[in-house]
């Protein structure tokens, strides 16, 4: 990435695109070199009118294509200097166990707006029952009271509500509004939708899909409680932070260590790649710290996934606990602020996109505004993604199926930030059956993220003098209208040649470390090195190894030596 002037050059300025939790909405934000990700999200935070701001966070995709949270407490450019544009989305990390616990209710508001999402894309996984009662809050919120002359029909079916919305389901889900929720406000609504949702063993699970040491397919969800575990449609395994003495990983393998009954028990899940293990492992110990600690001074410095080429990731928890944000008993030094609201409800009609979306348009530019409302002229649509369930706890008996059937799969959409590249459907055959919806992984990219990638890079074909209003282009303040290109990021090939490099150097050093310390203890006349070489074992090891390689050595010098004298005799 090209830089210009100093480290802290002050007039050096990054642009990033933030998608909020109503896809048709965005922020356009700048930073600077010595930004770190806690400046970015109480910019965004500050933007919506936020206080409460422990329980948000921003993620991205890298172009290996796998999710990251933005570390708060380090450098922006430093982790994303790869991408290009940098693209974020504002989400929920950490979803509170009791959102009444909230001080202010536009905080519940986004909380409200994330279930609404994670509802469409099948994360909130519940019973058709529980599901058309969800949707039916969501309905009353978003049109109000049902008037039988304007909603006729079957109206409920114009809009996606449920990743698998069938006739069935739209019919109860008519009865709910028309019956039920006559005459609730938005607020009321919004209330009785968190009280059903937070109650549901899916609330605020961010599935990842694993296998066990036999090779069956599973899936993680790590929330407030700990890490559920579910096996087609069926939990089978709750493993509390209680229980949970270690978090670990090595390589791909993601592992638990437990105190379960008075008895030790370590439990291994191998993971996709060894990047998504590091996700995993991360989002588990970011989890546990935020909802078990007493005060984050407590939170130790962690280092995992080390080996004999690696030296490890160190996790350091940046910012509050839970316990530190209802203990503090200071009320917001405010009015309760007046909420937004928006319909942001999704048209089935294929004349409507299905997931808005703000392509960068020319007459648009970079707007001095900080926040923008756009909706999607077309282009963007929605993929089926994969779909993920959850695996469950050591209770055994007590394990719970969320459904009859099993779990009804669909592909991902995986976005190259290089190029475009989509994965071919899944044949509706090969897939477990689930009776009204599906659980769905959760990569968010296929429905928001990617999609927004994806109309950028339309944008920068067609318009390639609007690319730096989107990209991380560093811009100068006293020249905001020149363009510069980045180069594009090293390819695959180069970086696995680098790779190479760094692991050759690597083992190269190691070896002559061994060997200098080798040649310390039988060679040097010190007084520690010499009581070492009366020990048996050591001698053993010198009779045995390095006696016969000096010999051998010395018999390659000496050949040589002899080669070269019979050469200048000739």
């Amino acid at each position: 990435m090209p830089m210009f002037g100093s480290k802290g050059d002050s007039n050096i300025v990054y642009k990033c695109t933030v998608r909020l939790l109503e896809d048709t909405e965005i922020l356009e934000c700048e930073y600077k070199p010595n930004h770190k990700g806690k400046y970015l999200l109480e910019y965004v935070c500050q933007q919506l009118n936020l206080v409460e701001q422990d329980y948000f966070g921003l993620r991205y995709v890298d172009v290996s294509q796998q999710r990251h949270w933005l570390d708060l407490g380090k450098s922006i450019i430093k982790q994303v200097k790869d991408l290009d544009p940098v693209l974020f989305s504002f989400r929920i990390k950490f979803y509170p166990p009791d959102p009444f616990r909230l001080k202010e209710e536009i905080t519940r508001y986004q909380i409200y707006l994330q279930l609404k999402r994670d509802l469409l894309h099948g994360r909130l996984y519940c019973a058709p029952s529980e599901a058309a009662m969800l949707a039916g809050y969501i309905i009353q919120g978003e049109i109000g009271d049902y008037i039988p002359e304007m909603h006729t029909g079957h109206y409920v079916s114009c809009y996606k509500i449920l990743l698998k919305q069938t006739e069935a389901i739209e019919e109860k889900i008519m009865e709910i509004h028309q019956r039920t929720l006559k005459g609730q406000t938005p607020s009321q609504v919004e209330n009785g939708f968190l009280k059903l949702a937070c109650q549901l063993d899916t609330y605020g699970v961010d599935p990842h899909p694993v296998k066990d040491h036999k090779g069956a397919q599973l899936y993680l969800g790590i929330n407030y409680s700990g890490i559920l575990t579910v096996q087609g449609s069926r939990k089978t395994h709750h493993f509390r932070w209680l229980d949970v003495q270690k978090i670990n990983y090595e390589g791909k393998m993601f592992i638990v260590h437990l105190n379960y009954n008075e008895k030790k028990h370590t439990i291994g899940f191998k993971c996709p790649s060894g990047a998504a293990c590091k996700y995993v492992w991360r989002c588990a110990m970011e989890q546990m710290l935020f909802f078990t600690l007493p005060s984050s001074s407590d939170a130790p410095s962690v280092v995992s996934g080390g080996g004999l080429f690696s030296w490890g990731s160190k996790f350091k928890y940046t910012g509050r606990t839970e316990r530190e944000i209802l203990e503090d008993n200071r009320s917001p030094s405010r009015e309760q602020p007046t909420i937004q609201r928006t319909s942001s409800l999704r048209r089935k009609a294929s004349s409507v996109p299905a997931t808005p979306s703000t392509p960068l348009q020319p007459h648009l530019g970079y707007s001095s505004l900080p926040r923008s409302s756009h909706s999607d002229v077309g282009g963007s649509r929605m993929e089926p993604s994969t779909s993920t369930g959850l695996l469950s706890g050591l209770e055994g008996p007590s394990s719970q199926s969320f459904v009859d059937s099993g779990l009804e799969t669909v592909t991902e959409d995986q976005e190259n930030l290089g190029g475009l590249r989509r994965r071919a459907p899944v044949n509706e055959d090969s897939v477990d059956r689930f009776s009204d919806y599906y659980f769905r992984d959760s990569f968010e990219h296929s429905s928001s993220e990617s999609q927004l990638v994806e109309n950028n890079s339309r944008m920068i074909e067609t318009n390639p003098s609007h690319r730096s209003s989107r990209s991380q282009t560093p811009l100068l303040h006293y020249h905001l209208d020149g363009r510069i290109n980045l180069p594009n990021a090293p390819n695959k090939k180069s970086r696995r040649v680098f790779t190479s490099l760094k692991t050759c150097g690597f083992v190269l050093i190691i070896m002559l470390s061994i060997a200098l310390f080798a040649t310390m203890v039988f060679e040097s006349n010190y007084e520690v090195f010499i009581r070492c070489r009366s020990n048996p074992e050591v001698i053993s090891l010198k009779v045995t190894y390095w006696d016969p390689i000096k010999q051998y050595l010395r018999r390659k010098a000496d050949g040589k030596e002899v080669s070269r004298t019979c050469s200048i005799g000739k």
